[in-house]
């Protein structure tokens, strides 16, 4: 089996075995226990995550750096929750390699070096990983037209979150607060009782996903529309934080609401000159399938 890596599901395959990866400081940390997995052949993460932790008081007793610079991060466990894992980076790995007797190590360095690298590139040119993200959606069969929207929404994403930052909003669950103000506002429903609209799950992985047709990211299910209207009330919720100079978690909330609500009038300024609701509980690549099957027939 080839090495894989699957930068949607934040997982790469080695040689069939999965290793945990998450971008921290902007670089690839790796779950240290799912790396011993690997070298050790130990289907039992009990058994590895023991072995790490005498490999790691062995290299503590040895004044090693190599466990100080482990960051405890949150990856998804076999549960489907978040849970804190020890990590290391591209450096920390190899270190940690040179200390476990396998002959799986230099075959693992070589992967581990193309891995890390194919991060530093993004880093170098971003236009890299928009490319690679492109080319992911034309693989699951959206359209060019859709992509577009698609990928112009991410970059509106991305000024907002900077934004966001700039002005004291704590990331996590500051920016998932103004997140789903936005998004109430806009659609009169949370990201999460979107998904749930949809019919999405939210920790586990439906049918359709399990396929290798769709992830869990409510955006991929949306239609033109859908996607037309969010990039609306994350572009005028950041340009009222720019214009009002919003500072703190409080003043952006009121900020995001005003966005969502922009958004929200022209959607429903539409929906009264149309007759059809933006909002569908159907995904977009499904009913697009649907759509040609039905023309075909």
């Amino acid at each position: 089996m080839k090495d894989i890596l699957d930068k949607s599901t934040k997982i790469a395959i080695f040689k069939g075995k999965k290793v945990r990866k998450t971008i921290y400081q902007n670089e690839w940390w790796f779950s240290v226990v799912d790396v011993v997995q690997v070298l050790t052949d130990q289907l039992n993460d009990i058994i590895a995550r023991k072995y790490w932790n005498k490999l790691a008081q062995r290299l503590r007793d040895e004044s090693s750096e190599v466990v100080t610079n482990c960051h405890r991060l949150k990856l998804k466990a076999a549960d489907g929750k978040l849970r804190e894992t020890d990590c290391a980076n591209t450096e920390g790995i190899f270190r940690i390699i040179q200390s476990i007797p396998s002959p799986k190590a230099e075959p693992f360095k070589r992967w581990l070096s193309k891995v890390g690298y194919e991060r530093v590139q993004e880093i170098e040119d971003p236009e890299i990983a928009t490319k690679r993200t492109r080319a992911l959606y034309k693989a699951k069969g959206y359209k060019d037209s859709w992509i577009e929207k698609r990928m112009r929404g991410i970059e509106v994403r991305e000024t907002l979150t900077d934004e966001w930052h700039k002005r004291q909003v704590k990331e996590g669950k500051e920016y998932a607060i103004l997140t789903a103000e936005i998004s109430k506002a806009t659609f009169n429903m949370t990201p999460l009782e979107y998904k749930k609209f949809k019919g999405l799950k939210r920790d586990k992985v439906n049918r359709e996903a399990r396929e290798g047709a769709l992830g869990q990211n409510l955006r991929d299910h949306m239609d033109d529309l859908e996607l037309i209207f969010t990039m609306l009330g994350e572009a005028s919720t950041t340009e009222i934080a720019k214009n009002r100079n919003t500072q703190g978690f409080d003043q952006n909330k009121t900020a995001a609401r005003k966005g969502g609500q922009i958004a929200g009038g022209a959607r429903k300024k539409l929906e009264q000159e149309s007759g059809k609701r933006v909002s569908k509980s159907q995904n977009y690549l499904l009913a697009q399938k649907k759509k040609l099957m039905t023309s075909k027939e």
